[in-house]
């Protein structure tokens, strides 16, 4: 059988997850709030919503002065934006620049706490090379500005990238850039190391899944129950695809020279609905996603290349934004509708921050009522070992809870064979998690039993209820 692994940095996940109700907001976690729209609520009503939540950076594409005066004295942290057509002119004159800080931060700031301004967004993808040239000079000139106000060090400039800068980025290890934009890049990057300012990226695993829609790819996707996939660069396993996207970024600066910039997630999301041709639009999908990645950021686990820590994570998006072009899927990523209530629960609430979305597999479950003497979670009969192996690679790949009973010379290494260690493994996670019953499902491959399964030596986790 494939060898168990355990990475002590998700050590902390599911204790942080049963306790998550203690912290009161995740620094981590932001939103983008985009205005292609003519039903947006009022900024005050959506400021307050916000501070219902977890959520504590906001991302505007632009500085609409309405929303940054209504997250006055909130705490919470604004990104602003400079547009793409204000580039020329603030690259060629340090006086715009100036205008623009005068207008867009020094009247707020700094009881509207801006972050972060970001000049221009996903600049390459506009083809325009001008445009790229003149994004370094408009980055000074706007930084100078900020000095000139004394806000040099306080607030940070940077720009957006698309993953489209990246020329490979599977694996994870051979992550670069691609050639066309090195130049530039390393001017920009120089800028951000300067600077101390961060290299926003938007990593969307919902393309990479449209691109390859088969289910294995979709669980890779959605943080669900998969066989993982091994970088033969490095070796290491990947069981998501956030977080292989994310270290492909990573090796990708690291290769320039710029080990020290910070990767910021500037976007990222998953639509709910879509056309009937799109694939992967779908409710179930979306709560799974973002309901799984919140519990990833707040499992402080980090990625392979980047352990121990969150990444700064933008969600995509606040609201649905009814005016874009395109397929339905462009105006289905709300998390809240224009009324103020949930999408779907993707456990942002400050009152109940555990998602409803199953961790496992999306798929209804009728609950099951707990036998009164205990209960555990156990494989279903006729399970393949495939299936199983995935289940155990799941559980303590993933999800870093402690295995070492299963591995050599544990207490339940024997029997050595996959029905065995994942026995243990899928009723260790159900244990941990508060004993919920979506938690014994992984794909309808598990039941809840009454019997203690505990032989030997072994001793199963479980208990009266």
């Amino acid at each position: 059988m494939a060898t168990l692994r355990h990475t002590s940095a998700f050590f902390f996940l599911f204790f942080l997850l049963r306790h998550v109700h203690v912290a009161k907001c995740d620094p981590f976690i932001g939103v983008n709030y985009g205005q292609v729209a003519d039903n947006l609520p009022p900024p005050e009503a959506t400021a307050k919503l916000i501070q219902t939540t977890a959520i504590e950076k906001v991302r505007l594409y632009g500085a609409d002065p309405a929303m940054i005066k209504a997250l006055a004295n909130t705490g919470v942290g604004i990104v602003i934006g400079a547009a793409n057509g204000d580039i020329p002119a603030m690259a060629a004159d340090p006086n715009f620049a100036k205008s623009w800080i005068n207008t867009n931060v020094i009247p707020f700031y700094p009881a509207s706490k801006i972050i972060l301004i970001t000049v221009g967004n996903e600049v390459t993808l506009s083809g325009d090379q001008n445009l790229m040239v003149q994004l370094l000079p408009a980055m000074r000139n706007l930084q100078n500005a900020l000095e000139a106000a004394s806000l040099g060090g306080k607030i940070k400039v940077s720009t957006v990238h698309s993953m489209s800068v990246l020329k490979q980025s599977e694996p994870p290890s051979s992550g670069s850039f691609d050639p066309s934009f090195t130049d530039l890049l390393r001017g920009w990057l120089e800028f951000n190391s300067e600077t101390g300012s961060p290299f926003p990226i938007n990593p969307y695993p919902y393309f990479a899944y449209q691109s390859d829609p088969r289910p294995e790819t979709l669980a890779f996707c959605l943080f669900q129950p998969n066989s993982g996939r091994v970088d033969a660069g490095t070796n290491i396993k990947y069981m998501n695809m956030f977080d292989a996207q994310v270290d492909a970024v990573r090796s990708a600066l690291n290769s320039l020279g710029f080990k020290g910039v910070e990767i910021v997630i500037a976007e990222t999301g998953w639509p709910y609905k879509g056309d009937p041709n799109e694939v992967g639009p779908s409710l179930e999908n979306a709560k799974a996603y973002t309901g799984n990645l919140i519990a990833h950021l707040r499992s402080m686990a980090g990625t392979p290349l980047m352990p121990g820590k969150s990444v700064d994570t933008y969600l995509f998006a606040m609201y649905d934004e009814n005016l874009k072009p395109g397929p339905a899927s462009e105006r289905s990523f709300g998390l809240f509708k224009p009324d103020l209530t949930m999408t779907y629960d993707a456990g942002l609430s400050k009152t109940s921050q555990t998602p409803s979305t199953p961790k496992t597999p999306v798929t209804p479950v009728t609950p099951s009522p707990k036998p009164k003497n205990g209960s555990w979670c156990v494989p279903k009969g006729g399970v393949s070992d495939a299936q199983l192996q995935a289940n155990l690679d799941y559980v303590c790949g993933l999800q870093g809870i402690d295995c070492s009973p299963i591995q050599p010379g544990g207490a339940c290494f024997e029997p050595n064979n996959i029905a065995s260690h994942a026995a243990y493994a899928m009723n260790l996670l159900y244990q941990t998690t508060g004993k919920n019953t979506w938690n014994c499902d992984f794909s309808q491959t598990a039941k809840l039993s009454s019997n203690n399964p505990s032989y030997d030596g072994c001793s199963y986790p479980g208990g009266s209820t």
